[in-house]
């Protein structure tokens, strides 16, 4: 933070000042059942979604005990960054971990933190997107926790200020790239034998295309988004040995009269099986571990819909099993940990920030990846 201005004006001087923690930042899941209402109702405050709704929603988490998976698996891709760390001699280097919508929340974890000493800290988001809800939206998160924290530790706002830098997106880091390849090589040797070669499907949370048309930046032209989520596909398909494949898209949500990205997931699959298609791999491009939209949208609607249509089916795996994944984390860690390394990125102008990347919830560029009014559900 700045204490002389905008206290969401990025450092850029560089200095060869060294951040001092890691804060793996994360979107959250309930726990138990008794979580699951609470969590959804973060998730979802100030939208207008009717209770009716929520309880719908919850029946996905209660199929699965009240627990969503994410959790258990970013406390074990920390804990194995927390090693990939100390082999690359950063042991001193300590990894915290922050939700948006359940705990631990950000808000806490920052001041844990700060309590404990550090003031330069690098955040790493489990999103590698564009978009409002895969970028802009982490650096509100970080905007509202450093807000917080000048309430709850004043000298935060003065004398004693800290630094939360997001780092920049990764959706086509060479790792993502070869963990993805490989997973749906390993999808690929579950299949029975065929005359045919399996249909390749990448998938990718949905987003209203009003959201989609706003991200990236404004002098872009917009839609980051789906333009990312697009390549990245072509990308691992192009790598496992695949001339063609589907982008398609899953879990949207809010009013049926708002246009979303589509085709949807088990629609497509309605699509194939009448154009012959008997075999499918279905690759979670836009995921990078099980969230509860990965294991119920496809491993039980999905799948679903694939067995009532005869057809084979296999989902791959999400890339943040994969050690190189956690390796990408450390990449990141160690290009950024020096301010003197924040320019000259290869995906940025001389003396920008990389793509996502911003200091205490200031985005990378102007007028970047503005949210758009949520409409109620009529």
């Amino acid at each position: 933070m700045d204490p002389t201005g905008d206290s969401r004006e990025c450092d850029r001087t560089g200095g060869g000042r060294q951040f001092d923690a890691v804060l793996f930042l994360s979107f959250g899941g309930p726990d138990g059942p008794d979580d699951v209402i609470p969590f959804l109702e973060n998730v979802t405050r100030g939208r207008g979604v009717p209770r009716k709704r929520l309880e719908e929603v919850a029946q996905h988490y209660l199929h699965f005990g009240g627990v969503s998976p994410i959790n258990r698996l970013n406390l074990e891709m920390i804990e194995a960054l927390r090693g990939e760390l100390d082999r690359r001699g950063r042991k001193g280097l300590p990894v915290f971990f922050g939700n948006r919508n359940w705990h631990p929340m950000i808000a806490d974890t920052v001041t844990e933190m700060y309590d404990a000493g550090h003031r330069r800290i690098l955040v790493f988001p489990t999103s590698a997107w564009g978009g409002y809800s895969g970028c802009r939206q982490y650096h509100e998160d970080i905007e509202h926790a450093v807000t917080e924290l000048t309430l709850r530790r004043p000298a935060a706002a003065s004398s004693d200020p800290v630094l939360l830098r997001k780092l920049p997106q990764y959706w086509d880091h060479p790792a993502m790239v070869a963990a993805g390849r490989d997973a749906v090589a390993r999808a690929a040797a579950l299949l029975p034998p065929s005359s045919r070669p399996p249909r390749l499907v990448c998938t990718a949370h949905s987003v209203p295309s009003a959201a989609d048309a706003n991200s990236g930046p404004a002098a872009d032209g917009g839609r980051m988004y789906s333009y990312q989520v697009a390549r990245a596909a072509e990308m691992v398909a192009r790598a496992a040995g695949f001339d063609d494949h589907d982008q398609v898209w899953q879990s949207r949500s809010g009013p049926p009269q708002v246009p979303w990205l589509s085709p949807d997931i088990c629609d497509h699959l309605e699509t194939l099986a009448a154009q012959g298609i008997t075999q499918v791999i279905v690759y979670p491009v836009g995921f990078i571990s099980d969230h509860l939209e990965v294991i119920w949208d496809l491993d039980n609607e999905a799948a679903d819909t694939a067995r009532r249509l005869g057809m084979d089916y296999v989902r791959a795996d999400t890339v943040g099993t994969d050690a190189r994944f956690v390796a990408l984390i450390a990449d990141l860690v160690d290009d950024h940990l020096v301010d003197d390394r924040y320019t000259g990125a290869a995906n940025a102008p001389a003396g920008e920030s990389p793509m996502g990347c911003g200091d205490n919830g200031a985005v990378c560029r102007d007028r970047c990846c503005v949210p758009v009014p949520r409409p109620t559900r009529s």
